[in-house]
């Protein structure tokens, strides 16, 4: 079971660090997805990081703002945003999966219940 936290509500040019932690099974051997839905829209890729802890951020837009980091002692795997626009507003989920990074949404199995990020002034 894959778990969110740390959205709420935030002013344009604020940050946020997102949590995603497993209960049940570690986490240290997954390859680990966050993606973003804004309402009315279809569920998109931000990144992935692997297991060893390299990453990419997919979308330009968040290129240089976004990051992602993971404490494999702790289960938890993280998203740094900087920067957060008002664009950025949506639900943040996070996904796990064993076998390679993917950008797309069939590419995890696992999902948490997601974590809504406002960004207003």
């Amino acid at each position: 079971q894959l778990v969110e936290s740390g959205g709420g509500l935030v002013q344009p040019g604020g940050s946020l660090n997102l949590s995603c932690t497993a209960s049940g099974s570690s986490l240290d051997r997954y390859y680990v997805g966050w993606f973003y839905q804004a309402p009315g829209k279809e569920r998109e890729v931000i990144s992935c990081i692997s297991s060893s802890g390299g990453f990419a951020i997919y979308p330009d837009s968040m290129k240089g703002r976004f990051t992602n980091s993971r404490d494999n002692a702790k289960n938890t795997v993280f998203l740094h945003m900087t920067n957060l626009k008002p664009e950025d507003t949506a639900i943040y989920y996070c996904a796990a999966g064993r076998y390679a990074c993917s950008q797309t949404v069939g590419g995890y199995p696992y999902w948490g219940q997601g974590t809504q990020v406002t960004v207003s002034s």
